[in-house]
């Protein structure tokens, strides 16, 4: 419903936008369009006392004004700034409501999701915003030289750059967690293939390694997921959209799917996977692993510590891990690495200070100013030794935990090297980031095809619906409620339902992505 309630103010807002916005933002007209080009990359800062800027954020839990990076960058950059924040509910409604007033915000930094995206997009196209190549050319070097050109190029609008792009960071995040003491009772080693996955599981349930009897669950997950990560990825599908033959392709229309069913249902059938998987939410499937009945999870890595804490509280002796990347009958093997945008920034044509603004933005990524904004500095909120970064705890989380708030555009050759401090918080959390993301072979991480696709109007309006009925119907093939007998009339509902012209606008976009 919530989803619904969005796309409704989104279309009812957006209506007004080219009227109201423009009209708030006339007296802005040719900020950005105007710039010389060809200025000097660096031009002398002009004289007099720098304007406050006004700077809406995305929600945080402290005030974005009082944090101490907002001290150090006013300090760093000359720039005072006034920090508001979107709301935690509904932000998208919010932000409409404030551009289509025209609303005198500097700089605005949303979330990269694609219904951020979609504003994003249609702001730009109804000339709402800034265009930034001009202002880039003249004031933003540290910009240029920072940013990846590929994320800039992903962020344009016809062509035009109207936003920077935050990247987000190339890592795998969920795979499969096992009870690494339920393994060495049964005298077996992590599974490597689908196989070995299915007679570790049959272990766990005849063994009997946790001491539960006939209530040890093999395996669970929720029932939100009906694509098991690492499993998925050994069918070739480790994306919700996967390259099949030069298209891309959803996964309930790959001819993996069937295959991929037929596994997960066989595992259900012989009582391997949670016999209640598919009324399990993320909790339930949580408290069933770290009350020592379950044997394995599907698990994001920044999960570990709570998990662990929880689980040994209640089997003290119990350890645990992530099992390596599965590989399948062809010898496919897959976990899917995030790629895309964290966040963007635009500037407002109701901005009173674009010029200015790029200039803050373009301070901010001076190289020792990023890297004191991100991560503190040396020996005070950190250590450095052998090009590894450490937090120096409390200090470290009290003033750069929510520095990833203050980002507009990153370092981005350093800052995946600096990041690294944050998981140093806890060396469980870095183990288990570090396995899935440097021990693995970088050929496990699948990249999504689709992050830098730019916004599609009937992909994304379309996205989430059909991603919920191809999953509800997975789900229903697993535990016996529908038969893979009636495929063909499921996707003649799901292509009607928008999965024909998504398809089509996807791979239009592709084919040309490729050349």
């Amino acid at each position: 419903m919530q989803q619904k309630y969005r796309k409704l103010a989104f279309l009812s807002l957006t209506a007004c936008l080219s009227v109201a916005a423009l009209a708030a933002c006339g007296n802005n007209a040719g900020t950005g369009g105007d710039t010389d080009s060809k200025a000097p990359a660096a031009p002398a800062a002009t004289a007099g006392p720098k304007p406050e800027l006004k700077a809406l954020q995305i929600w945080q839990k402290d005030d974005y004004n009082t944090y101490p990076v907002a001290k150090f960058l006013e300090q760093a950059t000359g720039y005072k700034v006034q920090y508001d924040m979107l709301p935690q509910d509904k932000p998208q409604d919010k932000l409409n409501i404030l551009i289509a007033s025209g609303e005198p915000y500097d700089v605005v930094t949303t979330a990269g999701t694609t219904d951020f995206k979609a504003l994003y997009s249609d702001y730009a196209k109804k000339g709402a915003l800034v265009d930034l190549g001009p202002l880039l050319d003249k004031y933003g070097p540290n910009i240029k030289a920072a940013v990846d050109p590929e994320a800039l190029e992903a962020a344009k609008v016809d062509g035009k750059l109207y936003a920077i792009p935050t990247k987000s960071l190339f890592t795998v995040n969920t795979s499969l967690f096992i009870r690494q003491d339920w393994l060495d009772k049964v005298g077996m080693k992590a599974p490597t293939t689908l196989d070995e996955l299915t007679a570790v599981l049959k272990a766990f349930k005849e063994k009997d390694p946790g001491g539960n009897g006939d209530k040890n669950i093999p395996l669970t997950v929720s029932g939100e997921a009906p694509f098991i990560a690492n499993i998925v990825g050994a069918f070739g599908m480790p994306n919700f959209w996967n390259d099949v033959n030069g298209k891309l392709t959803p996964r309930v229309m790959d001819p993996a799917y069937k295959d991929y069913v037929a596994f997960v249902t066989d595992l259900f059938k012989q009582g391997l996977l949670d016999k209640e998987y598919a009324a399990n939410k993320d909790a339930t499937a949580k408290e069933k692993f770290t009350s020592g009945r379950a044997g394995m999870i599907m698990m994001n890595w920044s999960d570990v510590p709570a998990i662990m804490d929880a689980l040994t509280k209640n089997v003290p002796a119990a350890t645990g891990g992530f099992i390596p990347a599965l590989t399948g009958k062809n010898g496919q093997v897959g976990l899917s690495a995030t790629k895309g945008f964290d966040r963007i920034t635009f500037i407002p044509k109701a901005s009173k200070h674009p010029e200015d603004t790029v200039k803050w933005l373009n301070a901010k990524l001076e190289k020792d100013t990023f890297k004191t904004m991100a991560i503190g500095e040396e020996n005070k909120h950190y250590t450095l030794k052998d090009g590894n970064y450490t937090p120096i705890n409390p200090i470290f989380t009290d003033e750069r935990n929510q520095a990833n708030n203050f980002l507009t555009g990153t370092d981005d050759k350093n800052y995946p090297i600096y990041w690294q401090a944050r998981v140093r918080k806890d060396m469980r959390l870095f183990d288990a980031w570090n396995f899935m993301n440097r021990v693995q072979p970088e050929t496990t991480k699948v990249a999504d095809l689709l992050g830098y696709a730019p916004y599609m109007p009937e992909f994304s309006k379309t996205f989430q619906s059909l991603n919920t009925m191809a999953g509800d119907y997975t789900t229903k093939l697993i535990f016996g409620a529908e038969q893979i007998g009636n495929l063909d009339a499921f996707l003649t509902k799901y292509k009607a339902a928008g999965g024909d012209a998504s398809y089509k606008e996807v791979n239009d976009w592709y084919a040309k992505a490729k050349k």
